[in-house]
């Protein structure tokens, strides 16, 4: 059974039983609320959670652990003689899934009965024409021991289907029951209800601290093996960029650095100015009606996708800072510069700093605003000594999260700054970034193995370690002006 239907038909059990647990509880009453415990619908949500949470956990835990436990019963079909050299289990097992995949397509087009599908180990050549789509996937003829291991893959993707099924609606029957026989009018429903979504709520919060933990040892485990085969002083020292597959690698970390905080720099330049007055004026000087529209205008640039800043930079930007600026000052001839990307980039910053900006500085309380006023003190003089330090903390986060999506940010970079890894002052010199480095290093035919791709590791987990560094620095300035404003 698809997943989607089991996990609609879980749904339909525990909406069926919230009304069912609560005209129980409600009968058990004599149908007075008054007698109960809890409120009628505490009863309900008690049966409806007993019945989805339960049921849904096993479901995702199954869907965890099923590859899994498949993949091990099926590689013991494969023998090494089957793993053609230069290859590997991994690669051969990927085969196996896209043929298995192959064989639910044919069948469920009707290409082939399900009596042919038995045989096909036997019929094998007529089988291949019957999924040319498998062929062309693979890229290569099929071997016999890839196809037996598909067929088991597939018999076994089945029987552990149902086996899910009738698991996951087991438990939420078993769930229903338990709850619904449970439920009275001393029950106390609202308690376990209560408890239920607070342990919910944790989950969820635990969710993102152990996501974060998980990417960074990811990055620590990979960025390991990448420093145990190149030296950490050349990686961090080093002030060239010569990555190469075939060995005699340079991969200094200094010049794609230059490059991401040049860029911001400019990128920040351009917009924590224009973003912050923008949200001085919206908040402090503009009317209803021109508030009404500026807002939604300036917030129209977070919802435009970054390759169209993009192709805006290499189209627009770049040509027209390359003909009225570099070429008459002497300082270049490329329309791929850093201040391209950071000019391109700094636009479409604007709304997340004037929009955050924004909303900060209205949360500052006007009786604040007031009282400057009252003591004499112009409306600029208010906003500038009073109004902007109280709500610098919000500034200060909207300012760290722009710098925070310049760091990292790519395609603008890709289109607008070129990729050319190099450490100088000029502006209208192509530059890169870390960020675009570590796309260019993870994509294509690469070895894992190597320190040439592993070194995409060590620049993520810099990165990082960068951004932490900025958040501690917010996090000083924001402490700072609280203690002064509370």
């Amino acid at each position: 059974m698809p997943v989607l239907w089991l996990v609609l038909i879980v749904i339909a059990l525990g909406v069926v039983g919230f009304f069912a647990g609560r005209q129980r509880a409600l009968a058990s009453a004599g149908g007075d609320a008054r007698d109960l415990h809890s409120l009628p619908n505490y009863y309900g949500a008690n049966v409806f959670l007993f019945v989805v949470i339960p049921s849904l956990l096993m479901l995702l835990m199954w869907a965890l652990i099923q590859p899994i436990v498949i993949e091990n019963q099926v590689e013991g079909l494969i023998p090494e003689s089957a793993i053609a050299e230069g290859s590997s289990l991994g690669l051969v097992m990927s085969d196996v899934r896209r043929v298995a995949d192959g064989l639910d397509a044919a069948v469920a087009q009707g290409a082939m009965t399900a009596e042919r599908a038995s045989s096909i180990r036997t019929e094998f050549t007529d089988v291949r024409d019957r999924l040319g789509a498998v062929g062309v996937a693979l890229g290569s003829d099929v071997g016999s021991e890839v196809l037996r291991a598909a067929q088991r893959y597939r018999a076994l993707s089945g029987t552990y289907g149902w086996m899910k099924t009738i698991a996951v609606l087991g438990l939420a029957l078993a769930g229903f029951a338990y709850a619904f026989v449970s439920t009275n009018k001393t029950f106390r429903a609202r308690n376990t209800v209560e408890a239920v979504l607070k342990a919910l709520l944790i989950l969820a919060s635990s969710i993102a601290i152990l996501t974060t933990l998980g990417i960074v040892l990811s990055m620590l485990f990979e960025a390991r093996n990448f420093f145990a085969q190149y030296s950490w002083t050349e990686f961090f020292f080093g002030s060239t960029w010569s990555p190469n597959f075939r060995g005699g690698s340079e991969l200094g970390i200094l010049p794609l650095l230059w490059g991401t905080l040049y860029i911001s720099f400019i990128a920040l330049l351009v917009a924590v100015p224009i973003g912050l007055f923008a949200a001085i004026y919206m908040s402090e000087y503009a009317g209803p009606r021109m508030r009404a529209v500026a807002k939604p205008l300036i917030e129209i640039l977070a919802g435009i996708p970054t390759i169209v800043y993009g192709l805006f930079a290499l189209i627009t930007v770049g040509p027209m800072l390359r003909d009225y600026f570099a070429q008459p000052l002497g300082l270049g001839e490329s329309s791929a510069s850093v201040a391209t990307a950071g000019i391109v980039m700094g636009i479409m910053l604007i709304p997340f700093v004037s929009s955050l900006s924004d909303d900060i500085i209205n949360a500052v309380p006007q009786s604040m605003r007031d009282g400057s006023l009252g003591l004499g003190a112009t409306k600029s003089e208010t906003i500038k000594q009073v109004v902007v330090p109280a709500a610098l903390p919000g500034i200060v986060g909207a300012v760290l999260l722009a710098a925070s999506r310049a760091i990292g940010e790519t395609m603008i970079v890709v289109l607008g700054a070129g990729a050319a890894a190099k450490m100088s002052l000029n502006p209208f010199e192509a530059m890169t970034t870390v960020t675009v480095k570590i796309v260019s290093q993870l994509t294509g035919d690469t070895d894992f193995a190597s320190p040439e791709t592993l070194v995409a590791f060590a620049l993520g987990l810099t990165l990082f370690v960068i951004t932490l560094g900025l958040n501690i620095v917010a996090l000083i300035i924001v402490r700072k002006y609280r203690e002064q404003y509370e």
